[in-house]
């Protein structure tokens, strides 16, 4: 049967017949801030080499942008890097880079995750998730429960690329605190233990680590 409804009509119907979750989801963790300096990072996760002299406050990290990252050198030092946000993809991906990793069983990160030498730790301060409707998107961020804001780490891989070494962080289920903002997913969040059992443990083990952090021990930052 031939519809005597008008093209542009259908058309119409079909835009608001769409479902609006796609709308009001943002995207995963694509921001997020690293405001501490060196001595609140030695502390936490010990010695490391690299210019260890202070770093500049990190407000706003987005990618594509430089972030400071801990990774082991081949003598097993840790070491204090800048590394670009936007892990370079497979081919078939095209070009746009990755930020998050979340398949773990991809054949993709099957190598990097296999080699405690291509794991590297983000540390962070705080991060966003996105709410409301597109166009009037708002940021919500959230922290450790403390008020002096102490970094953590995000669990991350690394690669080196022309353009200097580049970066991403794993992602997990969200926990209960990031749900009722971003419902499906969130960074994997380290405690120093965590930390060098992510760079140094065999990949079973290491990926055991790719969990909701702890909701009691998180914030939503005013």
């Amino acid at each position: 049967m031939v519809s005597s409804v008008p093209a542009h009509a259908l058309a119409r119907r079909r835009r608001l017949q769409k479902p609006r979750a796609a709308a009001t989801a943002g995207s995963m963790c694509n921001l997020y801030s690293m405001t501490s300096n060196v001595e609140a990072l030695r502390r936490l996760f010990g010695r490391f080499e690299g210019d260890t002299s202070n770093l500049p406050p990190f407000e706003e990290i987005y990618p594509g942008k430089p972030a400071p990252v801990l990774r082991r050198t081949e003598e097993g030092a840790l070491r204090l890097e800048t590394m670009r946000w936007g892990f370079p993809p497979p081919p078939a991906a095209g070009k746009r880079p990755i930020t998050n990793v979340r398949n773990l069983d991809s054949p993709f990160w099957r190598t990097a995750l296999s080699r405690p030498d291509r794991r590297c730790i983000v540390p962070a301060t705080s991060f966003c998730e996105w709410t409301g409707e597109v166009g009037a998107k708002q940021k919500v961020w959230f922290s450790l429960r403390d008020e002096d804001r102490l970094p953590f780490a995000f669990a991350g891989l690394w690669r080196p690329t022309e353009q200097g070494p580049a970066m991403a962080f794993l992602t997990c289920d969200a926990n209960p605190l990031v749900a009722r903002v971003h419902p499906k997913a969130m960074p994997v969040m380290l405690d120093p233990d965590g930390a060098m059992r992510w760079l140094a443990d065999e990949r079973e083990s290491a990926c055991a680590l790719a969990i909701p952090y702890p909701a009691e021990a998180m914030r939503v930052l005013a």
